[in-house]
């Protein structure tokens, strides 16, 4: 993106075509104004990074020789522009009064020019055909993509950005067609029944305003009829539904016997058949209605999946989420294609901001829907002023060579953050996050903070009914999903003694958690799984069950304010359903939501236009995913025009969505042949030969005395840096005023540091005992005898040990990983200064404690070689092109001794040490379970060969022998240990067989006393 700056990125009216734009050049956007148009093109540009990897500039960089015209679009434009500079001639006397009403320059409501253009298209190709203006050639290519991609149905889509009005297109489409039809019955080319396709329940409801009859439709509130012709559009028959309305129902349940007595087939004569599924869908068009008008929204979801001959590599969830769409794609388009057989389809508009074919839909990825006719993308609505301007991350004072770290936060995260369903065990229930997410969320919460306070002094804008700004965070499953609003908004920690206490979340204006421990009578944050709302099929139980105490909470409220309702009756899906799609709105149950915690997806038509922060906390693997929830915070809060008859910048704060350049379509270069690959998964046959390992985070010490005092050694050294988080953020749009996100830890003082390492640092001493005397919450589990003795070590390490650096500050020791990491290193020095009473156990991972070699399940392009069916539960052994580690396999499986073994590739198995002041991940190569007499032992075998660092090698080694195998051993729960190290793979066998004699006869020993 450069160094340009650009104060106002706005250059159009809003009403009228667009005349001038910024110029992008290699470099990204330029400050040079166009004066003209800007053509439709296959990229849409966002920021890039101004720090970046020379694989990641090959993908995002914007270059003039990867641009490409819409030539299809563009041609369209021409057309349509040429046809209204005359005047729109050639259509019928209804049309004409339409435009002139919607273009008419004393509306107090004007439309956007976007919004005519669309419509202006549709009108064009439907009217002019034939004509001096082409018509004809266009209509005949629309019919040829309509054979290709979609047999039978004759599709046109337009494309427009989130926020510049696709509802009021189709409420103009709805106009145009009822009136001439109802001016003209016998005019073949219009209609009046109208089928409204939408991709869930939300966007369904949002769209009831399409029917003429809905107290606040979309005719009267945007003025798109005039009154004298209202009653004429009564005359619309619109059904509004969703595409799962196409999925055949069960009207009752057959016993197998009793078809076979009744004579039946295998086809349940109770499920719907085809016909019977399109008159359940059009019931309330009535049954004379013929020849339909179909409008779907959010189109992109709807097309043909079709089987290439070479299917891109994807990872298990981008396999999942393409299955999961091309299934909704079917039962979406076959069900229209049903339609069209019963009783015909005329035209179907398609409407999307992103009509774009996915990673492995079949097709190009990233390449536009043929049939868009009309384009008025993100960048023309930030020049238009249509939409909030993203700003994304451009650079920090991390300077890592990745980029930005809350750009791309999920690839730092994800391997920190538990799996779904992996239940909680940490004792104290304290949501801990990965410092990088930690600082994400303190970064982008102290920029909303300035936005909330601004708001908050704005009494004008709070008496015209504008509601607080929204921070969103967007989660890959449940179980993230909930640490994080656990941290946001407060969570529930359970004592010792079967009671519990709130305790307030972390972020003060989001918490649902007051200053005295008791939940807020109306809540700031609020949690929500999309898919489960949008399915209109409940919430499952496990959702049901973290959601408790908000959903009662907002049903207490709903009685408080209309106190003659019931609201029992009313499902928890709907009442949050309808909480989400309040938030934002004046006098609504959502109106004080200030954050939203969504798992999954934020649904598309998720309108709440007060959204000004966004976190992503997912993976994003197509930029149409980073558009769609990018989208969700485009949309604009105020429409008033400033002195130049445009509107003035609104802006959008995007943490983790590593929104880059959108695709659209051109030609391909051919596919390069797939590289031959390896399958190494766990067999569910061979389950028996499973091992599982404790995942141990550090190690703690558990001592016999009363005094603490400390040893301090080289491994105590700690460096602050920005390169862990950083301080300051540069946010930039891809146009328009700058800003910087600052860091507001600076600001606490040095003393809470203190207080905070303290408290973790007797926590893990104290084992989690009871101890009398407790200092604060009792749940912290804190011996007031120790802490003031904590307190001072703390002190002389912080003053001896631990080295800032410049921009850095002390109060980063706040962050709950860093935190970790200094009580780890606290704990060492107490340890080596303790007496001979002390122990060393395990820290687990508080969400995973227990791994397995059942998750295993990767493809690689290593070397590998099957493993013996009798001797592991893993298919292959990668070799990593190390002979070493081969013949050390071999070994393994032909000792006598071994039950089973597992190479460590892909397997979760780590044992953490500490270099050079950091803390690092020792992977061992393998595993085994080994078996001598009674006594089985898991062995963890390290292979040493070339190119391992010396020192690192010892350090490895030493962490292993005298931490992680004493502490799980002393642990007890996961029987016993045992390390062996391999230095000559020749050898192997007489080292490994020597260990497990010595491990063997430690045990022995060890029971005899």
């Amino acid at each position: 993106m450069g160094d340009v700056v650009i104060d106002d990125p706005i250059l159009n009216s809003p009403f009228e075509e667009p005349g001038r734009h910024f110029r992008f050049s290699d470099d990204g956007i330029t400050d040079e104004i166009v004066e003209e148009r800007r053509r439709s093109g296959y990229f849409v540009p966002v920021p890039s990074a101004r720090v970046q990897q020379p694989q990641l500039e090959l993908e995002t960089q914007w270059t003039q020789d990867r641009y490409r015209p819409n030539d299809f679009i563009n041609e369209v434009r021409d057309y349509v522009a040429r046809w209204r500079a005359a005047g729109h001639d050639g259509v019928t006397s209804t049309t004409r009064d339409l435009l002139a009403y919607w273009t008419d320059g004393d509306r107090s409501r004007p439309l956007f020019f976007a919004q005519r253009e669309a419509v202006e298209t549709a009108i064009f190709l439907t009217e002019i055909g034939g004509k001096e203006f082409g018509g004809t050639f266009l209509q005949n290519q629309l019919r040829e993509w309509a054979d290709e991609f979609n047999p039978g149905l004759l599709r046109a889509a337009f494309k427009m950005a989130t926020g510049s009005g696709k509802t009021t297109v189709m409420g103009m489409l709805i106009a145009w067609h009822t009136l001439n039809k109802v001016a003209n019955p016998q005019d073949r080319r219009f209609g009046d029944a109208f089928l409204v396709v939408a991709p869930g329940i939300t966007i369904k409801d949002r769209l009831r305003v399409l029917l003429p009859t809905d107290p606040d439709n979309v005719y009267r509130d945007r003025d798109l009829v005039p009154p004298e012709r209202m009653q004429a559009l009564a005359r619309a028959r619109v059904v509004v539904t969703n595409y799962h309305a196409f999925l055949p129902r069960v009207t009752a349940q057959v016993k197998p016997l009793a078809r076979e007595v009744l004579g039946y087939d295998d086809r349940n004569p109770f499920v719907e058949s085809q016909a019977q599924v399109v008159r359940r869908v059009l019931r309330d068009l009535g049954s004379s209605k013929r020849n339909v008008v179909v409008l779907n929204d959010e189109a992109h979801h709807c097309y043909e999946p079709r089987e290439a001959a070479q299917r891109p590599k994807m990872s298990r969830e981008e396999r999942s989420e393409a299955t999961s769409r091309d299934k909704e794609a079917r039962v979406w388009l076959s069900g229209l294609r049903a339609v069209d057989e019963e009783r015909g389809v005329k035209v179907v508009y398609d409407l999307s901001a992103t009509p774009f074919f996915l990673k492995g839909s079949g097709y190009d990825e990233g390449r536009l829907f043929p049939w868009v006719v009309s384009d008025f993308g993100l960048i023309d609505a930030i020049e238009a002023g249509l939409v909030k301007v993203p700003r994304v991350p451009v650079a920090d004072d991390a300077m890592q060579p990745e980029g930005p770290t809350y750009r791309e936060l999920w690839s730092r995260i994800r391997d920190d953050l538990p799996k779904q369903g992996r239940e909680v065990t940490d004792p104290s229930g304290r949501p801990s996050l990965p410092a990088e997410l930690e600082g994400a969320l303190q970064s982008l919460y102290a920029n909303y903070e300035q936005a909330f306070r601004r708001w908050e002094a704005d009494a004008a804008a709070q008496a015209a009914g504008m509601t607080a700004p929204v921070f969103i965070v967007v989660c890959n499953n449940t179980t993230v999903s909930k640490l994080v609003y656990d941290h946001i908004a407060g969570y529930e920690r359970q004592l010792d003694d079967g009671t519990s206490v709130w305790v307030k979340g972390e972020l003060p204006l989001f918490s649902n958690v007051r200053d005295d421990g008791r939940l807020a009578s109306r809540f700031n944050t609020i949690l929500v799984d999309s898919q489960q709302l949008e399915s209109g099929e409940g919430l499952s139980k496990d959702f049901r069950d973290v959601a408790a105490a908000e959903i009662d909470e907002f049903r207490d409220e709903l009685r408080q304010r209309f106190p003659g309702r019931s609201v029992d009756d009313l499902d928890d899906a709907t009442l949050l359903r309808e909480v989400m799609n309040t938030v934002g709105k004046a006098g609504r149950l959502g109106e004080g939501i200030r954050c939203v915690v969504s798992v999954s997806m934020l649904t598309e038509g998720w309108d709440a236009n007060t959204v000004t922060h966004i976190l992503g906390v997912r993976a994003f693997g197509t930029q149409l995913l980073c558009e769609q929830v990018v989208g969700r915070g485009l949309r604009r809060r105020s429409y008033a025009l400033n002195e130049h008859g445009r509107f003035d910048p609104e802006y959008a704060e995007v943490y983790g969505v590593p929104f880059s350049f959108i695709p659209a379509s051109g030609a391909t270069d051919a596919p390069k042949p797939p590289t031959a690959f390896t399958r190494v998964r766990a067999l569910e046959e061979r389950a028996a030969l499973a091992i599982s390992f404790p995942r141990v985070v550090g190690y703690r010490t558990e001592l016999g005395a009363d005094r603490l005092s400390a040893s301090f050694s080289e491994d105590s050294r700690m460096v602050l840096s920005r390169a862990a988080v950083p301080t300051r953020t540069e946010m930039a749009g891809i146009a328009g005023a700058e800003d910087v996100h600052t860091s507001p830890l600076d600001q606490r003082r040095v003393q809470e540091v203190e207080f905070q390492l303290a408290r973790r640092l007797v926590t893990r001493l104290s084992s989690g005992a009871v101890h009398d005397g407790w200092i604060g919450d009792p749940a912290t589990a804190i011996d007031a005898a120790l802490f003031p003795q904590a307190i001072d070590i703390v002190r002389r390490w912080l003053a001896s040990h631990v080295e800032v650096k410049d921009d850095a500050f002390v109060q980063m020791l706040l962050y709950a990983e860093l935190a970790d990491q200094a009580a780890e290193k606290l704990e060492r020095a107490v340890h080596r200064a303790a007496s001979a009473e002390a122990r060393m156990l395990p820290i687990l991972r508080p969400y995973e404690p227990v791994g397995t070699t059942a998750v295993v399940d990767f493809d690689t392009t290593k070397a590998t070689f099957r493993t013996r069916e009798d001797r592991s539960h893993v298919s292959h052994v990668v070799a990593d092109d190390s002979s070493w580690e081969h013949q050390v396999a071999d070994a393994l499986e032909q000792l006598d001794e071994v039950v089973s073994y597992v190479k460590n590739d892909h397997l979760g198995f780590s044992i953490p040490y500490t270099r050079d002041g950091q803390v690092r991940q020792y992977l061992p190569d393998f595993l085994a379970r080994v078996r001598v007499d009674d006594d089985e032992i898991t062995m963890i075998v390290e292979v040493s060969g070339g190119g391992h660092g010396a020192e690192d090698k010892r350090i490895k080694v030493a962490t292993a022998t005298s931490q992680w195998v004493p502490a799980v051993n002393a642990h007890g729960g996961f029987g016993r240990w045992a390390f062996v190290e391999v230095t000559d793979p020749q050898s192997a066998k007489q080292v490994i067989r020597a260990a497990i004699a010595d491990a063997v006869g430690a045990t022995t020993v060890d029971d005899g006393c």
